[in-house]
């Protein structure tokens, strides 16, 4: 039996069969695995809590045909227990850890960077130092950009040309100059676009000093970029509650 060990966050949790679990999570060297974890529903289970979403934890698998299997599992940190009762925090959390499903397609793939920004992400909500609704608009954005998909909030998405700019297009990849602007562009408030570009480079005195105003439109172009990339927008997002 092939064992390996790693650490991760867990994703998701899915019932099997009457006592056991197969768990999703996201792991810093083979990316996202998927596993079942026997026995983990019953009472008795010592591992049962270990493995609930937002839990981020060292864990020790066999590799299988079909779906590795959990044999030990040590505790890193419990998100989940300090989100739980802050339903905005709470909720940005879920829409965190269905993004970093949606953006790690392919199974044990590596994706080192994809791990630490939603560990950081975590982090930063349990912390509560900022707005819960910047620090998941903050997450999307950047983790878009560890996708490959990196928004333009300065420069002319199409042609580069230096900004400010007042329009914004999702399909485009943002930021358009006059000479490109496209029909359908939003026409965002400048305030917005340096709030974005803030939360993009994780400028938090920037992001904190920002007006409600600024956070909604921003929320909404991100939501719209995030959804255009994906092809389909993330269940859990309609429930984060905005400031």
């Amino acid at each position: 039996m092939s064992l390996y060990r790693d650490e991760g966050v867990v994703l998701r949790a899915q019932k099997l069969g009457e006592a056991d679990r197969i768990v999703t999570l996201l792991t810093r060297d083979h990316g996202r695995v998927r596993a079942v974890a026997k026995g983990v529903r019953r009472t008795t289970s010592r591992i049962g809590a270990r493995l609930e979403p937002f839990g981020h934890v060292d864990v020790q698998f066999y590799a299988g045909r079909s779906l590795d299997g959990v044999t030990q599992v040590e505790t890193i940190s419990s998100y989940g227990s300090r989100l739980v009762h802050d339903y905005a925090r709470y909720t940005a959390g879920q829409a965190m850890l269905e993004t970093a499903e949606r953006l790690t397609p392919e199974e044990r793939e590596p994706s080192v960077q994809q791990y630490l920004l939603l560990v950081g992400g975590l982090r930063a909500l349990v912390a509560g130092e900022h707005d819960p609704g910047l620090v998941l608009d903050s997450y999307l954005v950047r983790s878009l950009a560890v996708a490959g998909w990196a928004p333009s909030f300065h420069a002319c998405a199409r042609c580069g040309v230096p900004g400010p700019h007042r329009a914004f297009h999702v399909s485009a990849g943002g930021a358009l100059c006059t000479d490109d602007r496209l029909p359908g562009s939003a026409a965002p408030a400048p305030e917005t676009f340096v709030l974005l570009g803030a939360l993009l480079a994780g400028d938090w005195t920037v992001a904190d000093a920002s007006d409600v105003r600024a956070r909604r439109e921003a929320s909404g172009l991100v939501a719209a970029y995030l959804s255009w990339q994906l092809e389909r927008g993330l269940r859990s997002l309609p429930f984060v509650e905005r400031a």
